[in-house]
């Protein structure tokens, strides 16, 4: 988690170029068999019937209004306190609960860090750490230019995630403007910050993913499941299968 309390100030009054959102076909794992990096692209997931389709812009088949409806309502606030979005920011983010999964709304600031790439490395993000609080299924480090992911609060007093049956693979749905993303949660930010995701999860949402002046300053919504996590946690096509099946069963609860 870093702050883009500056970033965003130089970039307010910039016309950023912002990437096409991208699908789930369109985040590639990595191979580095002899040191040399190669894409292999993931297979389409199943498309969903064309009229659903049209109500449901973004990944898996429920669609954001469907989602954020379901979310409104009064705060069934879990957190002891509220966060800030940035260093200096007011803190006025509670942590909310509707059974099945924690919800918050904030803005995104661009987390960059793990396994260097071309987009994310010391050189392109002078906040760039090569670790992640949660590690692929063979030990490397995530890859925030290719995996879309969110970060949650370390755990503390104001809130453990941990308590609510989330950790590294638990699988959110991140909503912007009328589009849902499932990204897993793959990083631990600092205790009293919220609101940050990885270079792949704001690209796909339209959002400038660059780690120095990119983030949006409000408007998307986080709704983190409790139910089973995507496996493997680098496998973006496991995380939109299950975010789908998990969006829909929180739909269809009371």
């Amino acid at each position: 988690m870093r702050t883009r309390n500056t970033a965003l100030a130089l970039a307010a009054g910039a016309a950023l170029l912002v990437p096409a959102p991208l699908s789930a076909s369109a985040f590639p794992q990595r191979s580095e068999a002899n040191g040399n990096s190669a894409q292999i692209p993931l297979s389409s997931p199943p498309r969903p019937e064309a009229s659903r389709a049209s109500r449901a812009p973004g990944e898996g088949s429920v669609s954001a209004a469907a989602l954020l409806a379901k979310a409104a309502g009064p705060c069934k606030q879990v957190s002891r306190g509220k966060y800030r979005t940035d260093d200096g920011a007011a803190e006025n983010i509670p942590v909310c609960a509707k059974r099945g999964a924690v919800l918050w709304t904030a803005d995104m600031d661009i987390d960059c860090d793990g396994r260097p790439s071309t987009a994310c490395n010391r050189r392109t993000d002078p906040l760039f750490q090569n670790t992640t609080a949660f590690q692929e299924s063979n030990g490397r480090q995530l890859s925030s230019e290719y995996l879309p992911y969110i970060v949650v609060p370390g755990a503390s007093s104001r809130w453990n995630h941990t308590r609510h049956g989330i950790t590294g693979g638990s699988v959110a749905a991140v909503i912007h403007r009328g589009k849902v993303l499932y990204a897993v949660v793959g990083d631990t930010g600092p205790t009293d910050l919220i609101g940050e995701a990885s270079y792949a999860a704001a690209k796909s949402l339209g959002i400038s993913p660059d780690p120095r002046t990119g983030g949006t300053g409000a408007g998307v919504t986080y709704i983190v499941f409790d139910g089973p996590k995507a496996s493997p946690i680098e496998n973006h096509r496991a995380a939109v299968t299950r975010g789908d099946a998990l969006a829909r069963q929180f739909l269809s609860r009371n």
